[in-house]
């Protein structure tokens, strides 16, 4: 059995009101990053929840408690109560940038966009910070982490050991050398392995246009894409494959409107998953990622021209309506004509 750790990265937004400690604005930032509210419904971690309860899938919801610095821990609290009581799993997320809306009050006044912008002593006193703010929201004590932007380097994976968190999954294969995380591996390292000190998971990936890799995220990959990468892992014997998504993933950028798009591909996605013979979901704090006796590459899905094709396009009509706002009455017709790609 292939276990698929369906990832979601819960945060508020450290841009959105709120993020700069006015006082009566964390429940704006709540309803556009959390539970993601919209005039024609909610399709935040809830809905993102039901829509796995349905099929019988367990999720792992990475949740990021910085924003205490500012508001508490019922801020924090109102994030995690939801997904224990439906035995989903909770994991810890870490956005660095709230430290600059605190004034640096962990580090002395030093910020940084990223976790790996820090020094060790920092990252392990943010971290510590991090997991206790977590744990007193009620969380039970994570032993997995996902540092935000995938901003982590060597010395996140030791502060993290040193804590006692066993995994990480800040590796995303597909981005290595253009996004934010320093970690020393490569875009070959796409198996779970131990790196410095703890299991390092990587984000999953499929092979695209002109030879390069594709992020298994929800918004990075079609429902076609994903299951035939899930199915290409489970017939190569691969035990395990992470994807990525994010508790505003299903709202238009603005966070105003459902993205109807990308909300029926993870209600598809989730019924193919159900469905697949020899796969199923798992969580770290259940059934964590085990390091493969060979951990020589991993299966991965070929570049298939119909597929990808069908995705641009798809991501072209998804930018086009949920990018900037357009006419009801053509983003209704683009939706229906879109539904034969994904």
């Amino acid at each position: 059995m292939t276990a698929v750790y369906l990832t979601i990265d819960t945060e508020y937004a450290a841009h959105l009101p709120g993020a700069n400690g006015t006082p009566g604005t964390r429940a704006e930032n709540f309803a556009r990053s959390i539970a993601c509210e919209t005039p024609a419904g909610a399709v935040g971690i809830i809905h993102q929840m039901e829509v796995m309860d349905a099929h019988g899938l367990k999720g792992v919801f990475f949740v990021d408690p910085m924003p205490t610095l500012l508001w508490g821990v019922a801020a924090v609290e109102d994030v995690v109560a939801p997904i224990v009581s439906r035995g989903h799993d909770v994991q810890l997320h870490c956005h660095t940038e709230w430290l600059d809306h605190a004034g640096g009050r962990l580090t002395g006044g030093r910020t940084g966009r990223n976790l790996k912008d820090f020094a060790l002593d920092d990252q392990l006193r943010i971290l510590e910070f991090a997991r206790d703010m977590l744990v007193a929201a009620g969380a039970p004590k994570p032993v997995a982490f996902r540092a935000g932007n995938y901003g982590a380097n060597d010395d996140t994976l030791e502060a993290l050991a040193a804590l006692g968190i066993a995994y990480d999954s800040s590796h995303c294969p597909a981005l290595t050398g253009t996004g934010a995380c320093a970690i020393s591996l490569t875009s070959d390292d796409r198996l779970p392995r131990q790196h410095n000190g703890v299991i390092e998971v990587p984000v999953g990936c499929i092979e695209t246009f002109g030879r390069r890799l594709r992020h298994g995220q929800l918004t990075a990959l079609s429902r076609r894409e994903l299951v035939a990468a899930l199915g290409h892992a489970r017939d190569a014997g691969a035990a395990s494959m992470t994807l990525v998504s994010h508790s505003f993933e299903l709202l238009s950028r603005d966070r105003t409107r459902i993205n109807r798009l990308v909300e029926r591909r993870f209600r598809r996605f989730c019924e193919s998953l159900a469905a697949m013979p020899g796969a199923h979901s798992a969580t770290f704090a259940d059934q964590p990622p085990a390091v493969p006796e060979a951990n020589d590459g991993c299966p991965l899905l070929p570049h298939h021209p119909v597929r990808g094709g069908a995705r641009i396009i798809e991501q072209a009509i998804s930018n086009a309506l949920y990018s900037r706002g357009v006419r009801l009455g053509a983003q209704h017709a683009l939706v229906a004509s879109t539904a034969l790609l994904t």
